[in-house]
């Protein structure tokens, strides 16, 4: 039976169905009538093959206890194999009810309160939430922007803040959320060799590597054996297939001290096995999904190709960022000559959009917004055309 949900211009109404990304707007401090274009989910339907599946699973009626096996790695690897060269071992795999809880676990498991967790800042803000929510310290290799348009690492920041804050634990976003680098091989080295030299643990959250519009997703703990001695590598098919809500994360963890030390965690925190739906969306996603995922990939690059024509045609002093991964469109709006309060304050009440405010990346990112490409092309013009005709111009 062939893929069935190939339809991407199709708008689905996802209100009144406990969406976090439209039923929670007045709860969440917005006007109810926003439209959302924040939080990292899709509008489109995931695939048939995993809707299948699921309503297999569901009509066998009993959910107690339940766990995978082989069949269950084989499905994750083949995919790493297949879209990523990279061959992880079963016994590396410890899964998770999300990435974000994966982090909040290498915080606990690596470093003790008050240690020094370094990050590179603009970057997802659950980043320094689990450290600084931990009682550790988030200290920023801040990203700069080049002239080029994309944004880069300091190199020489980033030793010198390992040595000055006596930093154990890295947080790398690759590719990055919300700045949209695809990190090269050259790049991932340099800051790899410095974490093996400072003794410097690396939590690699990888949860968007199946969106690498330029360039190619480098797999960090493939590259070399020093990097998988350090690595802790998050993964989750979530992002690629829709499926936040299944709460299901791979992590691979080759160092079997470093797993120790993360398993332990997961038991003080009282997790043991995940639900049985979200393992087998994975199993399924990873088998059958492959059809779903290029037709989805193709489509929002061609959104994020037609955001990029209408922004420089139809918005300026508005800047998007040169754009390589991630389904997320990070937005300068500073030329525009509107505060960071002002520009937040037009966003919402004028537009009437629901976007993620730069600041909450960091300081920054004070005067960008976010914007989730991931959703019908007639969703995504609306939203540019809100910005046109009600933030940039000043009413009479």
């Amino acid at each position: 039976m062939p893929e069935r949900n190939l339809d991407f211009d199709r708008v689905i109404d996802r209100r009144n169905t406990d969406c976090l990304k439209y039923d929670f707007a007045k709860r969440r401090g917005m006007p109810e009538d926003v439209l959302p274009l924040w939080v990292a989910d899709m509008d489109f339907p995931t695939s048939s093959y995993i809707e299948d599946a699921l309503t297999d699973r569901v009509k066998h009626g009993i959910f107690g206890y339940s766990e995978v096996g082989t069949a269950y790695f084989n499905a994750v690897c083949g995919w790493m194999e297949r879209r990523h060269g990279w061959s992880p071992q079963e016994r590396w795999l410890v899964k998770t009810p999300g990435v974000v809880f994966a982090l909040a676990m290498a915080v606990k498991a690596y470093t003790e309160p008050g240690d020094a967790v370094l990050l590179q800042q603009p970057v997802y803000y659950p980043f320094s939430e689990v450290i600084v929510d931990n009682k550790r310290r988030a200290v920023s290799n801040t990203l700069y922007r080049g002239s080029d348009n994309r944004y880069h690492m300091d190199f020489e920041d980033f030793e010198q803040k390992i040595i000055q804050e006596k930093v154990k634990l890295f947080f790398l976003c690759n590719p990055h959320n919300p700045v949209g680098r695809v990190w090269t091989e050259e790049e991932l080295e340099t800051i790899g060799d410095i974490c093996v030299r400072r003794h410097v643990i690396v939590v690699s959250d990888e949860i968007h590597q199946d969106f690498a519009f330029r360039g190619k997703h480098q797999v960090f703990a493939n590259l070399k054996k020093a990097y998988e001695d350090i690595t802790i590598t998050c993964t989750s098919p979530s992002k690629t297939f829709n499926l936040a809500s299944m709460l299901i994360s791979n992590i691979f963890i080759p160092n079997p001290v470093l797993r120790r030390k993360f398993r332990k965690e997961l038991d003080a925190a009282g997790v043991s096995q995940l639900g049985i739906l979200g393992l087998t969306a994975c199993e399924a996603a990873y088998n059958k999904g492959e059809a779903w995922y290029q037709a989805m990939f193709s489509y929002v690059a061609d959104n994020i190709a037609f955001a990029k024509t209408y922004i420089e045609e139809n918005l300026p002093g508005v800047r998007m960022t040169e754009h390589e991964g991630t389904y997320l469109i990070w937005l300068d709006f500073r030329e525009t000559g509107l505060s960071a309060e002002e520009l937040e304050d037009r966003i919402v009440h004028r537009a009437k959009l629901w976007l993620d405010s730069g600041k909450i990346f960091g300081e920054s990112g004070r005067g960008f917004q976010r914007i989730n490409a991931a959703c019908p092309r007639s969703v995504l013009s609306e939203a540019l055309e809100r910005i046109r005709k009600n933030l940039l111009t000043r009413p009479v």
